[in-house]
């Protein structure tokens, strides 16, 4: 078992966003002491490090939390689960590619002005407002 402190350490999160996530009904099979307090099994573990992975690719909670209800369905919704990470996974290479093509520009940039100097802009002339 596992305490909040040490569950905030192993994923990153804040004990804020364990608790919310709690509340949320993300950790579904989440046990408690006698006191009211939140242990922490591996599969609880397990369960938070795959939210951060699917938070952290860009899946809305909303979608998580579907995806957790799956999971809690069992067996019969594997191909459902699956068709949902697939459409996650499509999602990621598409923020990849577009990752890609802002890093290539930036690239390009980069060469260019190791070849003519640093980018600037002149500011436009004034006019003589005389004349």
């Amino acid at each position: 078992m596992y305490t909040m402190k040490e569950i905030c350490e192993s994923t990153g999160l804040s004990e804020h966003t364990v608790r919310y996530y709690d509340r949320e009904g993300l950790i579904p099979l989440l046990e408690r002491t006698p006191n009211g307090n939140r242990k922490f099994s591996e599969n609880d573990l397990e369960w938070l490090q795959l939210i951060c992975c699917l938070k952290r690719s860009g899946m809305p909670l909303e979608k998580i939390k579907k995806f957790m209800q799956l999971c809690l369905g069992g067996q019969s919704t594997c191909e459902e689960r699956k068709e949902l990470l697939l459409e996650h996974r499509a999602h990621i290479q598409d923020q990849m590619k577009a990752l890609q093509d802002s890093l290539d520009v930036i690239d390009y940039k980069i060469d260019h002005y190791k070849t003519v100097g640093v980018f600037h802009i002149d500011p436009p002339e004034k006019k003589d407002e005389a004349g």
